[in-house]
Parts: C-alpha cells; sequence; structure tokens
C-alpha cells in the first residue's frame, strides 16, 4: 500500500517530517500540503511533488496527515482528520494543557485511526540504549539526573517561528515548546514522578513566554532530576543537551544527539563508549530497533520516527508512540507551571 501523506503546515517542522520521509523504506507518497500562507505552501508543495491544496480538498485526498501548525490549531486540525478517518501525526507539544491533549488523545481512538505524537527523543539510540542500562539490575537504585537543555530562542534564525513568542498560539515558552521531549524522555526511562517543583523566568520580556524553567522531579523509586531549559540568543549554539545519571553503581552520560557518544560505567568495570552504527547495532541486538529504522547523519545515526507510523497504516501494525503517551509529559509540564505559579510543591499521585 503506498501511504497518501500530507502537510497542514509548511514551515520547519514539516522539512524537518520531510526529511524522515525522504530516508524511510515504507511506501508513501506526499500528495497534499496546505499552509496558511499560500506562497509557503507552494514553494514547499513544489520541493516534495505535491499541490497545494485547501484544508479540506488535502483531508478528502490524504490517507494520512502530518499536524505541523502552531500549538493552537493543533486540536481544531487533529479532530478534522479523525472525523475523516484519515491518520494523523501531530507534532509536539499536543496542546497548551493535558486537558485538551486528552481530547485529543480520545478523538484519534474514538475515531479508531493510526495516530503519533513527534517526541523524537524516544528514537535516539543514546536513549533507547540508557533506558536499557537503568533496567540492569546491576545498575541498584536510581539516584539522580541532572538534565540541561539549552538552544537561541527559536524566533531567529533557521527555526524563524516568530509565534513562538505569541502565546496565544504556542501557550508558554521553552518548558511546554521545547522541554517537554525532555520531560517525556525523563519519565520514560526513570519511571513516574510523585512530585515536582518549578521555578520560571521570562527574561526576553515576552509576557507569558518562559524562556528559562528550572525543575526538580521527585521520582516514586526515590530518585530525584533536576531540568534546567533555558532559550538564550546564542545563534551559534543551536538545541543541545547534556544528560547525567547516577544510580548505585551506574553513570552514564550523553547529550542526546545523532552525533555523539553515550557513555556508561557499572561498578568495578572500565567505562564504554559508544556512537554512530555501533550504538545503533548495541540496539539492534537488544530488539528495541529494527534495521530498516535506522538513519544516518554525518558522523552519526537515529531511528526514523516515521516508518513504524506508515507501517501502521498500511498494515495494521500499532502505532510506535500514540497521541495518548503524550499525556504523561503534559500533566508534568502542567504542574511544573502550577508550582512555578503558586510557589509550591506539586503532588502528581495520591
Amino acid at each position: 500500500m503506498t501511504v497518501r501523506v500530507g502537510f497542514l503546515g509548511a514551515g520547519f517542522i514539516a522539512r524537518t517530517h520531510n526529511w524522515f520521509l525522504k530516508h524511510t523504506a515504507a511506501d508513501h507518497h506526499v500528495v497534499a500540503v496546505h499552509d496558511i500562507d499560500p506562497e509557503r505552501a507552494r514553494a514547499f508543495a513544489d520541493r516534495v511533488g505535491a499541490d497545494a491544496v485547501s484544508e479540506d480538498e488535502l483531508l478528502e485526498r490524504v490517507d494520512a496527515v502530518f499536524v505541523t501548525t502552531w500549538t493552537s490549531e493543533h486540536e481544531r486540525l487533529v479532530a478534522s482528520a479523525a472525523d475523516r478517518g484519515v491518520a494523523v501525526f501531530c507534532e509536539k507539544p499536543l496542546a497548551f494543557d493535558v486537558i485538551s491533549s486528552e481530547r485529543m488523545a480520545d478523538a484519534v481512538e474514538v475515531a479508531g485511526v493510526v495516530n503519533q505524537v513527534g517526541l523524537v527523543l524516544r528514537f535516539m539510540p543514546q536513549f533507547l540504549h540508557a533506558k536499557e542500562l537503568l533496567a540492569d539490575e546491576r545498575a541498584g537504585r536510581l539516584l539522580a539526573v541532572s538534565f540541561r537543555d539549552d538552544q537561541f530562542i527559536p524566533i531567529q534564525s533557521h527555526y524563524g517561528s516568530t509565534w513562538r513568542v505569541d502565546p496565544h498560539r504556542c501557550g508558554r515558552g521553552t518548558l511546554l515548546e521545547h522541554s517537554i521531549h525532555d520531560v517525556d524522555i525523563m519519565h520514560w526511562m526513570c519511571g513516574p514522578v510523585d512530585s515536582v517543583t518549578g521555578t520560571i523566568r521570562e527574561r526576553h520580556g515576552y509576557a507569558g513566554i518562559d524562556d528559562v524553567a528550572v525543575a526538580r522531579l521527585d521520582f516514586a523509586n526515590g530518585g530525584v532530576a533536576s531540568l534546567t531549559s533555558i532559550w538564550h540568543d546564542i545563534v551559534d549554539r543551536p538545541s543541545l543537551r547534556n544528560v547525567e545519571i547516577f544510580c548505585d553503581n551506574l553513570y552514564v552520560h550523553l547529550d542526546g544527539e545523532p552525533t555523539s557518544p553515550l557513555t556508561w560505567q557499572f561498578a568495578g568495570e572500565p567505562a564504554q563508549v559508544l556512537a554512530g552504527e555501533a550504538l545503533a547495532r548495541e540496539c539492534f541486538d537488544a530488539g528495541i530497533a529494527r534495521r530498516r529504522d535506522l538513519v544516518p547523519v554525518p558522523g552519526g545515526a537515529m531511528f526514523n520516527p516515521l516508518t513504524g507510523f506508515l507501517d501502521a497504516i498500511a498494515t495494521g501494525a500499532p502505532s510506535p508512540l500514540p497521541l495518548r503517551e503524550a499525556l504523561h509529559a503534559h500533566r508534568l509540564v502542567d504542574a511544573v507551571y502550577s508550582s512555578a505559579d503558586t510557589d509550591r510543591t506539586v503532588t502528581m499521585r495520591g
């Protein structure tokens, strides 16, 4: 089956997903593009060999749609696609808050359409293998996670997403728009969270848009994580992460880039370092990834987040990351903002 694909939104993130589409073996054809800017829609459509069409026409012509607009439009567009039986890949964050995100997950499930959310860190070999290491009984108890994420504020350079400082379109700032990736991956790797404490700042002066967020996450297993998320003006620094994880008998270091190594050391053993295709091969050997998913990049590799989505449409296989999987991260982000706004610790359970 050739999956007919459409894009609702033709900006930076749409171009990123088109790059992944070019590197998947799953049979597909991009047939339609819509954007509120007709010139941008036409330019993207010409690039991918598709037609620039209206929103309604696009949903009539496709089997699957990528929702790559600003956040405020996500819920409406996901509902429209679900109502027409069209599979949906929605970018993160799903919505401004978890209540809206739950409605979106409900809508695609009631409609019975294949759906996926764009939390791409779960497809990085570094994080996949780190999760396996933490599950190793030799690691012992999780003690602490230090997670720093910084990037230049994405209203400039190759992002050019000026809507990200308009709270009516994006909701909030760096924690929601960017570090929902980080909150999701920590929950996924380290387990459920009991409580959170947060501090946010708006140093660029955009009302409602945090550009510094610091959060403490206390895990149910007794571990604790600190997350620092920053939007600065150093254009020479793109999206960069630095992650250190300490267990009783295990140290892990990574930065979540396809070109970067994963370093780990068990007590009494020498440190080990893997990167690129060698690291991906470890993931194959562990049975947590398929080789056809691998996307080579200069100096490294990652797994294609779109292959499983397209396969699910063509074969009926489960989606690798349905919208409902994002709800944990949305609850945590909501809780961090609530903590920061009220100057109190927010309990997640009980």
